[in-house]
């Protein structure tokens, strides 16, 4: 026969009615959040969910109305415009035959270069931390860096401008000097092709005669740099201890240099101010 299960204990029960008591408890006050929400979103208050809907629809009218604009048109037009352009010139290029050998020097290149790209990765990320540390320390220049190159941008753009113009009213000159160019260099080609490879045949001999006294050079450096690494370190040493005796030196140097330009400026100041800003002064004899 089934054995009739025991009743729960007195502590167990408590332990029960505790639980329960606090996930009531817990979802009360997920209602209430609930409700705070809501009532937040829809109050009609500065700052609430109403206001936020209203500057979100308000943001979206003035948006919709400068894009409506002949200017924005005109802008967008010449955004698809370009586009279309480089999709119409740039289309031909995926399906001719020169784009299967490009391709393929691109995967052996992402093949060999994989490597040294993980070998590279936590000496680039130091780099970067460190790059970001000094843009953060460079912050308050970055402002006047921006105007004197916007200033800069400004002032080449007549340039630029008129180079185009002139360009563009040159075209069957440009033209002309393009086929010129072409009819006096196809002649050559061959010439430099059968040149060129010769030239890579010798280059190779000679890198290949090279290599190893290269190694042979390469192992002797490495050899005496390991033997002389105590001497480097020494002079190293010597070097930084120098600098660290040296450092009180150039800061008083620095302080008193600092001193005497502010002396002179103040001497300066004085020798160049108008007799006009000089104080008067006042002198009341008793009656």
């Amino acid at each position: 026969m089934p054995t009739i299960p025991s009743l729960p204990s007195r502590d167990e029960v408590l332990r029960m009615a505790r639980s329960t008591t606090d996930i009531t408890g817990q979802l009360l006050d997920t209602a209430g959040n609930i409700t705070r929400i809501a009532i937040n979103t829809f109050d009609p208050r500065d700052g609430s969910g109403t206001e936020l809907l209203r500057v979100l629809r308000q943001t979206t009218a003035e948006l919709a109305e400068a894009s409506a604009s002949p200017q924005a048109q005109e802008a967008f037009y010449r955004i698809v415009d370009t586009l279309t352009r480089l999709g119409t010139s740039g289309a031909p290029l995926a399906v001719h035959p020169v784009s299967e050998p490009a391709q393929a020097l691109l995967a052996a290149l992402g093949d060999s270069l994989l490597p040294v790209l993980d070998a590279v990765e936590p000496a680039v990320e130091e780099v970067a931390a460190v790059l970001g540390e000094l843009a953060e320390a460079m912050s308050p220049l970055l402002p006047a860096t921006a105007g004197v190159m916007a200033g800069a941008f400004l002032a080449l753009t007549p340039v630029i401008r008129a180079a185009a113009e002139v360009l563009r009213d040159s075209t069957p000159e440009l033209r002309r000097i393009a086929d010129a160019l072409t009819a006096a260099v196809a002649p050559l080609m061959p010439l430099q092709v059968a040149l060129a490879e010769r030239a890579a045949a010798t280059g190779a001999s000679v890198v290949r005669a090279a290599l190893p006294p290269l190694a042979d050079l390469a192992e002797a450096a490495a050899a005496a740099t390991k033997a002389a690494r105590p001497a480097l370190l020494a002079g190293e040493e010597l070097v930084v201890s120098g600098l660290e005796h040296l450092q009180p030196l150039l800061l008083a140097s620095a302080t008193h240099a600092g001193r005497v330009a502010r002396v002179a400026a103040v001497r300066v100041s004085a020798a160049v101010s108008p007799a006009s800003d000089r104080g008067v002064v006042v002198a009341v004899a008793p009656a």
